[in-house]
């Protein structure tokens, strides 16, 4: 089982549960691995045979700007199942972080995984 990977992508979005935080963007940052079987990609050396990480990248990118969750778990579960039903990934681990929500943290966020690991 082979991985693809996106590792600090940072979006801006209205995320938080107080009001003032409704009022902002706030930075998020999102690493994701991705299962995905890369021989065909490797053996024709096209684009169109691999997990696109441009292509995801942006539509998590539009996805988390334009969201208005309170919570990031609501936020990761969608970007999860997103991922999940439009690129059919198999298995997904999500790490979304929230830098500075927590003044005396360097970060806090959450990991999640869905899906099944094995062979892609």
């Amino acid at each position: 089982m082979d991985t693809v990977f996106i590792e600090g992508l940072a979006v801006d979005a209205t995320i938080g549960v107080f009001d003032w935080e409704r009022r902002i963007k706030q930075r998020l940052l999102i690493d994701l691995e991705m299962a995905w079987d890369i021989k065909a990609a490797a053996k024709s050396d096209r684009l169109e045979h691999t997990l696109d990480y441009k292509a995801v990248s942006d539509r998590v990118a539009e996805l988390v700007a334009s969201s208005q969750y309170e919570l990031i778990e609501s936020l990761a579960e969608e970007i999860a199942a997103m991922l999940r039903n439009e690129f059919s990934i198999n298995w997904l681990r999500l790490r979304l972080s929230k830098p500075g929500a927590v003044v005396a943290a360097k970060n806090v966020g959450l990991l999640i995984e869905r899906g099944q690991r094995g062979d892609v």
